[in-house]
């Protein structure tokens, strides 16, 4: 079935990957969805990303040259290009923890077509400002975690799909600390050769966007010796349920109330 197509959906998406086959079906799944899409096979596409400007690119970690997760570097660091938000196209979840730092999401191959359209969708919707007014709140913090967006002092913040878990687990259990290895078991879950110095790291990211001076940190707090604790308190634009992404609240942990 076709999606609706409205003017916001005609973006742009760059799909490289090596398999002739992956850009095939991703190509037809996105147009059908209403994108415009162009594929490329290496990484022979950068010279057009300044002239294209693609909405997304969706970036397979080898790419054919293994040059995947250094080109998503250079878009970090670059001050010409824009800050184009990618979505990785994984051979094995044992990848995982290579872009953790890097993505704004991921996919494992093969993947499902519907799955991708809807993952594009929600990178697309994050990392672009919002066209509806923020929520009528004071509040410091707003999830609305249907949408996956959060508000930060009234401004939409762009949030990859690992921060955004983190932060709102967090949210559900205000004012509760936690170790790096309870947060790894339930917003990493089952990720392969993951970290506690990955916490630190999605911790470190999520200040950077969300603390007035990340130097001193008001919201998100270092618990010495212990773990991590968010204090201030969060309004939620969404009613709150058991359909929380992050693993634990999957298995059944109290959810937070206002």
């Amino acid at each position: 079935m076709r999606l609706r197509v409205g003017s916001e959906m005609r973006q742009l998406i760059f799909v490289v990957d090596s398999n002739a086959n992956v850009c095939q079906l991703a190509r037809e799944c996105l147009e059908k969805a209403g994108y415009r899409v162009r594929t490329f096979f290496s990484m022979d596409m950068l010279e057009k990303l300044e002239s294209a400007s693609p909405s997304l690119i969706l970036l397979a970690v080898g790419s054919g040259d293994g040059t995947g997760l250094s080109f998503r570097w250079h878009l970090r660091e670059t001050i010409v290009l824009p800050k184009i938000p990618t979505l990785f196209l994984l051979d094995d979840v044992a990848e995982e923890d290579l872009i953790l730092a890097f993505a704004d999401d991921w996919i494992i191959k093969p993947f499902d077509p519907q799955e991708l359209v809807a993952r594009v969708q929600a990178v697309l919707r994050r990392s672009m400002p919002s066209a509806t007014a923020p929520p009528a709140d004071s509040s410091e913090l707003i999830i609305d975690s249907s949408g996956m967006r959060l508000f930060v002092r009234g401004v939409e913040v762009p949030t990859t799909a690992l921060e955004f878990r983190l932060i709102e687990y967090l949210a559900r259990h205000h004012s509760q600390v936690f170790t790096r290895d309870l947060l790894l078991d339930a917003v990493w879950g089952q990720m392969q050769f993951v970290s506690p110095r990955c916490v630190d790291a999605c911790v470190r990211r999520i200040r950077e966007k969300i603390e007035p001076n990340r130097s001193r940190p008001t919201y998100l707090k270092t618990i010495r010796g212990v773990g991590y604790r968010l204090d201030t308190a969060v309004v939620w634009e969404s009613p709150v349920n058991n359909g929380c992404s992050c693993v634990a609240c999957m298995g059944g942990e109290q959810q937070f109330k206002n």
